[in-house]
């Protein structure tokens, strides 16, 4: 029987912790973390997840700003805030939620973040950090991966891991950090050949891909460990880039779409802005 990997009940044990140690630094200081989230428009799903992180903020007793622009914002103004918060001390953590309205420029908005309290961890700095194996902001959800990992005591070390995708949000950053923790790492994306085979010879399999049930069990060798990044909406149904049903049985550990990798996501960006807070005492 495979063990299946819980992120809801592994997000919650760190958010208690993430809640104490504010409490601690509330008493001994009087601060506490900080993390300010700029929503530019009315985007449903943005709405949603933006809901969803200041209710995790304030749960955990961090302060928390959530900063509604509307759809009309120019880059400059989104400039002007982003920096405005850039200069704030009580602010250690600075999210602009994705996407972005057209005629902003994202790349722009995302730069103009300080290096320091980019709790995405996609400023160009942190990435180089990053990728040179340095301490670093790192994106979320690989981050939550790599709690996953320790937390079951999953051996990285000298280890075959397929990432499928490629994205500087999850299978670049991915791919860093298995590398950091010395395994070696095949990264398939659209332009691929034989990913098929290159699953079946891997130890880990981490699916990034963006592609319903993408992963089948003649891609998955007997007791593979199998990380679902992937969200997809199917007929009103919430599925993985794995096609869960028929890859369990041939797994060591799996996770499971919705209730996997997802909650890991928001309690990263909590642990994160935590981490911001602790280099400015």
């Amino acid at each position: 029987m495979p063990t299946k990997i819980d992120g809801k009940e592994l997000a919650q044990k760190i958010r208690n912790g993430l809640k104490e140690k504010a409490a601690e630094y509330k008493d001994k200081t009087g601060r506490v973390p900080g993390l300010a989230v700029i929503l530019v428009g009315e985007d449903p799903a943005s709405q949603v997840y933006v809901r969803m992180k200041n209710k995790a903020c304030e749960e955990a007793g961090f302060k928390s700003i959530v900063d509604r622009m509307p759809d009309t914002t120019s880059t400059e103004e989104l400039l002007a805030r982003v920096d405005q918060y850039n200069n704030d001390a009580s602010i250690n953590g600075i999210l602009v939620q994705l996407p972005l309205p057209k005629q902003i420029d994202e790349k722009k908005v995302l730069y103009a973040i300080r290096p320091e309290k980019d709790v995405d961890g996609f400023h160009p700095v942190n990435v180089g950090l990053l990728n040179i194996g340095e301490d670093a902001l790192a994106p979320c959800t690989p981050a939550g991966v790599m709690v996953m990992f320790e937390e079951y005591g999953i051996e990285l070390s000298g280890k075959n891991v397929a990432v499928l995708g490629r994205s500087n949000i999850v299978g670049k950053p991915m791919a860093a950090l298995l590398i950091k923790a010395n395994a070696t790492v095949t990264v398939c994306h659209s332009r691929t050949k034989n990913i098929k085979e290159i699953c079946r010879r891997s130890d880990i399999i981490v699916a990034a891909i963006g592609k319903a049930n993408f992963v089948t069990a003649d891609m998955v060798s007997d007791g593979a460990v199998i990380i679902d990044v992937g969200i997809n909406r199917v007929e009103d149904k919430l599925v993985g880039d794995v096609d869960y049903d028929a890859v369990y049985s041939k797994a060591s550990y799996i996770t499971p779409v919705p209730g996997g990798v997802g909650p890991m996501t928001i309690a990263m960006l909590l642990s994160n802005t935590l981490k911001a807070f602790e280099k400015t005492l």
